[in-house]
């Protein structure tokens, strides 16, 4: 509860991670946790929530952290972080040429995003060309049907792109573990420092709880995963939670933290984000 006793106001995706990590939490079985007002948003949505101030907690990209957390804490579980998770390149023709071309991206403030930007300065010469911003549902038919060259996907277009008669150009989350050793941070769970340290200490407790809750039973948690998995066959349900609920969705850790730090410093050398501060990332 919030200070008011109301609930509190948390958005996350209808992704079967999120789903799975935040099942048990949302429909109360995790004993002492606030009670929850959930919505439910794509994380581009929520990155602009959390810029605009709005909600208490949000799952949002890594890559928009050095804009929120004057106003938000990083908290030190929840998220997705992870290896052999990264996003796509995928085009039409196998080892196309990169360099002028249109190329599609779900969002610009997405962790995705930052690290097709850092890729793209290490290997494409002289740039890419215009970046269109779609819905994630439409990149993939858009260069299939050439309506783009190319589209940055992430999730479970890992296993769908096949089906789509694309190719994989480049697995961003292959470049970032071979050129930094550390895991790829992709999504975040932050909330309001205006809560208080107690109540944000609780919160990470209580997605903690949450996520080995459905660790202990995955199956607990099935309907309410497939209930907002957007008709994904159960089977890629599975593979989706698999690849991106692991170790550091339980705890950040060392290598979490790394990785993080990593990923917003090299951003700002390039010029795609403001510096982060020394204690930025410090909870609660």
């Amino acid at each position: 509860m919030t200070a008011s006793g109301k609930p509190l106001q948390i958005a996350y995706s209808p992704c079967p991670n999120d789903t799975f990590v935040f099942d048990a939490w949302a429909h109360g079985r995790v004993p002492g946790a606030p009670a929850l007002d959930v919505t439910f948003a794509d994380i581009d949505i929520t990155n602009g929530m959390a810029e605009r101030g709005e909600f208490d907690v949000l799952k949002v990209s890594y890559g928009v952290l050095p804009h929120v957390l004057d106003e938000y804490a990083l908290l030190p579980c929840g998220g997705a972080l992870g290896r052999g998770c990264g996003p796509l390149v995928l085009t039409q023709e196998p080892e196309a040429e990169l360099r002028g071309r249109t190329v599609a991206v779900p969002s610009e403030t997405s962790t995705a995003y930052l690290l097709f930007r850092l890729w793209a300065a290490d290997t494409v010469p002289k740039g890419v060309g215009e970046i269109v911003v779609m819905p994630f549902h439409e990149i993939m038919p858009a260069v299939r049907d050439g309506k783009v060259d190319a589209g940055l996907v992430i999730h479970e277009a890992r296993f769908t792109y096949r089906d789509y008669g694309l190719h994989k150009l480049a697995d961003m989350g292959e470049h970032w573990e071979r050129t930094t050793g550390l895991p790829i941070p992709l999504g975040a769970i932050i909330a309001r420092r205006a809560l208080g340290a107690d109540t944000l200490t609780l919160l990470a407790e209580s997605v903690r709880t949450s996520v080995r809750m459905a660790w202990d039973d995955p199956e607990v948690s099935r309907p309410y995963v497939m209930e907002h998995a957007q008709e994904m066959d159960p089977a890629v349900a599975d593979q989706h939670i698999g690849l991106y609920v692991n170790e550091f969705t339980a705890d950040l850790g060392e290598h979490g933290y790394a990785a993080i730090r990593g990923l917003l410093t090299r951003a700002a050398a390039e010029g795609l984000l403001p510096p982060l501060g020394p204690n930025a990332l410090a909870f609660p």
